[in-house]
């Protein structure tokens, strides 16, 4: 019996690799533009991390959670997603010491045990970034700006910016009495996830995929409309900075997001492609959650996006490896060996260059030079050696030109350069 992968966690072969590694690249580079820097953080925390962080009532922590006990009986958890592991590594290296604002991002899996779906798995993968000690609202307004330029740059354009603002510890509680009050009078029309959770978690409710409960809060009340002074003006600020650099959005009121530290400014990438799971990116400030994980008393703001959604909806595009720049046929031990010095010199150089190891003959060999996709072939053979020559064959024309052994390497890049 052959043993085969867990389910919901799905290899990324070498055929799809060149999707996920532009996906990266990019984010690399633009977060970068933006002043933000990588940070790596181990794929296993202590599960208060994730009770404290996320909250004990969400979904994530009563349901979907990885969670183990090790062989000294502490309590770990496969991350679930990535800022509570950085914010935990930025208190722990004391990051706000080196600079009063810290930019991060980050990338990798997270884990969740739920139903895998489109775009959905129980091992996902995440870009996200984080910056903390800014709590104006243009700093909002510019993380939003780099995640937009982030889908242009990858060429998503079949989604659309929502933004929201959940409000702070001084006005949530009102709006939150308002909501539990609104939900009372509808408990029967709830499922049950929300019907137990409507008292602990009531703005989980307003996020419900359930079609019931989607037509029970159609008229639930508004988070805006109880917005204290200043989180109304921080909102406000907000959406002018975004108009300001014509970046697009519209206004969600319901959205709420999972995660129990989120405040203030929230926001989602949505789009249609993917069905019920058309989130592919999310995130909001968290203003108290560094305190509350035992660091200073720091605002922070980012998000995360899902690669498997991106992935998808990049299916239509053709990102794949290039093929080899050069590929070296050469028949004979003399020739082998130089063939092989070639492209070890040109390989360094940062060229693609394949040849065959098989000892196969030279039909054989360009055949495989055909299936590789090659640009060029490089025909070495006793007699090239002897007159100190070698062919060299366009695939697309096939045109031959005759280049000289001495300072081949130099020749070939000025060829494959062109």
């Amino acid at each position: 019996m052959s043993i085969t992968g867990i389910k919901g966690m799905n290899d990324i072969l070498p055929a799809d690799s060149a999707c996920w590694q532009f996906l990266e690249q990019q984010a690399r580079t633009i977060f970068a533009a933006y002043g933000c820097r990588e940070i790596r953080v181990p794929v296993v925390e202590k599960t208060e991390l994730f009770c404290r962080s996320i909250g004990e009532s969400t979904d994530i922590v009563e349901k979907e959670m990885y969670t183990f006990t090790d062989r000294s009986n502490h309590s770990l958890t496969l991350r679930p997603e990535g800022t509570a592991p950085v914010m935990r590594a930025f208190i722990q290296h004391k990051l706000y010491n080196t600079d009063q604002v810290s930019k991060l991002y980050y990338m990798g899996p997270m884990f969740r045990y739920e139903r895998p779906q489109k775009g959905r798995y129980r091992q996902f993968h995440q870009i996200g970034a984080e910056i903390i000690g800014i709590d104006d609202p243009r700093i909002d307004a510019q993380v939003l700006a780099m995640l937009s330029h982030y889908f242009d740059a990858v060429g998503i354009d079949d989604v659309s910016l929502q933004i929201n603002s959940l409000g702070c510890p001084q006005c949530r509680p009102g709006y939150r009495q308002a909501l539990v009050d609104y939900l009372q009078q509808r408990l029967e029309q709830l499922c049950p996830d929300c019907q137990r959770r409507y008292l602990s978690n009531p703005l989980r409710v307003l996020d419900c995929k359930v079609a019931g409960c989607k037509q029970s809060t159609a008229a639930a009340p508004s988070v805006l409309d109880h917005l204290c002074g200043d989180c109304a003006d921080h909102f406000t600020s907000v959406q002018h900075h975004l108009d300001l650099i014509d970046v697009d959005y519209t206004i969600n009121n319901r959205m709420v997001r999972g995660l129990d530290y989120y405040t203030r400014t929230t926001f989602e990438m949505v789009t249609g492609s993917l069905g019920a799971q058309n989130a592919v990116a999310a995130g909001g400030r968290y203003d108290g959650l560094i305190e509350e994980l035992g660091g200073p008393a720091l605002p922070g703001i980012g998000f995360a996006m899902g690669v498997e959604r991106l992935v998808l909806l990049l299916q239509e595009r053709d990102i794949s490896v290039p093929p080899p720049a050069l590929f070296i046929a050469a028949l004979g031990d003399n020739a082998v060996s130089a063939a092989f010095t070639i492209m070890h010199k040109l390989q360094r150089q940062g060229i693609h260059v394949e040849m065959d190891f098989g000892g196969k003959s030279l039909k054989a060999q360009m055949r495989r030079a055909n299936k590789l996709g090659c640009r060029y072939t490089l025909l070495l053979g006793e007699d090239e050696l002897a007159s100190g020559t070698a062919q060299l064959k366009n695939m697309n024309d096939s045109s031959q030109n005759t280049l000289q052994l001495a300072g081949i390497e130099e020749q070939l890049r000025t060829v494959l350069d062109a």
